[in-house]
């Protein structure tokens, strides 16, 4: 349902937040759930939209998923009734690609048709087939779905051209139940690739290395343990609170997070002139002066996460000076650029570059959210424009962050939602 959001700037943000579940750590460990032999409970689940979806995927497969109290649901797959995941049930996001490995390694075949999601750039699935190959695997593209087939997975040694978080996952995934050793080399080190390696431990699986460039996998005949596992915090959530916390100039105390797995941003914005002050699980973040520019570059982990770029742009607009931002994993995450101009930023966009020259104050404007990423840092540029800004195409935000207006309400934000049935309050009651 298309949705939108109203922010009325200038209030700074003051109080503490929670932070929920990782999203990309809770969508992979969701599809390596299929290849659990007994019943699993999961804690710290975000309930967002690319959760509901996942979850829609793997119970049409054969999954039992039951949703408990306090973001946890249970998951079991006694059996899979289908290896092909239906267009309509996948289409919406990119996650349903890791649902290859698990669903060949327990079924020896599976067809899910090409991922969607947001529109950010290219995202090839070549590494995982070139992984999937390695081990047996017979993978190709018919009419617009992935058909991979193997009786049998066998270990192999696999090098990727680049360390691909989505390919990293589903060869660990699938080499889980492969016939003896698996090495993935440059693998992806990001914290989302650790919880599901610890998640598939817990469940029986051997893996070593996940957090390092080289993960070695020994398989085993079944995954057949119990578990209560817990999702690991969303290190892009407590990023996103992060910046607003620094463009409002407000003092936030963000709850529930690792501070290492943000610590590319933390590292910039205390650049920028921002003081984050780290505890055991929480960061408080305040700012006391005037925004500095900084160059950043974005790179896998521990570089500073893409998905971070959007929101610190909207940043950048208000800080004194120029500041250069380079976007080297997704060609299109500059759509956001062209949004916060119609809020008055200067912000010109070369190849790969973006140069953000610092504006004393960006003005309220009618903008629409191009991806996930981009619609929340359109919310904190609201959040320090003058007068009134409207966020169209709000139902992207929603895919990623759960609760996200109710938070920024918490800290003093005034913020309400839309949708088509009209204007409702962060309690979502319908106004008159």
């Amino acid at each position: 349902m298309a949705q939108k959001i109203i922010v009325r700037g200038g209030r700074p943000l003051k109080g503490r937040v929670r932070v929920s579940g990782a999203k990309n750590a809770a969508l992979a460990i969701l599809c390596g759930a299929i290849l659990a032999e007994e019943s699993i409970v999961l804690d710290n689940i975000p309930n967002i939209s690319d959760v509901q979806h996942i979850i829609q995927a793997i119970t049409y497969l054969g999954a039992r998923v039951v949703w408990r109290k306090d973001d946890a649901l249970s998951v079991s797959v006694s059996a899979l009734k289908s290896r092909k995941a239906p267009y309509e049930l996948v289409k919406k996001l990119r996650a349903s690609n890791l649902l290859l490995g698990p669903v060949l390694a327990r079924c020896g075949e599976v067809r899910i048709p090409l991922p969607g999601g947001c529109n950010i750039g290219i995202r090839p699935m070549d590494l995982h087939f070139k992984g999937l190959s390695a081990l047996g695997a017979q993978v190709t593209i018919e009419r617009g779905y992935i058909w991979a087939r193997a009786p049998r997975l066998y270990g192999a040694q696999i090098y990727l051209d680049f360390p691909s978080v989505g390919a990293t996952e589903n060869i660990m995934m699938a080499a889980c139940l492969a016939e003896g050793q698996t090495l993935i080399e440059n693998a992806a080190k990001e914290p989302e690739v650790v919880d599901l390696a610890n998640f598939l431990n817990g469940i029986g699986a051997r893996i070593f290395g996940a957090g390092t460039d080289v993960i070695r996998i020994e398989g085993v005949k079944e995954l057949g343990r119990r578990i209560h596992y817990s999702v690991i915090p969303d290190r892009i959530e407590a990023g996103t609170f992060m910046v607003a916390a620094a463009a409002t100039g407000g003092k936030v105390k963000i709850e529930g997070v690792i501070p290492r797995h943000i610590q590319p941003l933390t590292a910039k914005l205390r650049e920028i002139g921002v003081e984050v002050v780290e505890g055991e699980d929480v960061l408080c973040v305040k700012r006391t002066q005037e925004l500095r520019p900084v160059n950043i570059k974005t790179m896998p982990y521990p570089g500073f996460p893409t998905d971070m770029q959007s929101q610190v742009i909207a940043l950048l607009t208000v800080a004194s000076g120029t500041s250069v931002v380079v976007e080297n994993i997704y060609e299109n995450r500059f759509q956001v650029a062209q949004e916060l101009r119609r809020m008055g930023a200067k912000i010109k966009v070369e190849g790969r570059a973006a140069i953000v020259e610092g504006v004393p104050q960006l003005c309220g404007a009618q903008v629409r959210a191009t991806d996930l990423r981009a619609g929340a840092a359109l919310v904190i540029a609201g959040l320090i424009a003058e007068e009134e800004t409207e966020v169209n195409g709000a139902e992207l935000i929603y895919r990623g962050y759960k609760d996200f207006e109710r938070k920024l309400a918490g800290l003093g934000a005034d913020i309400r939602t839309f949708t088509v049935a009209g204007e409702k309050d962060v309690a979502g009651k319908e106004k008159k």
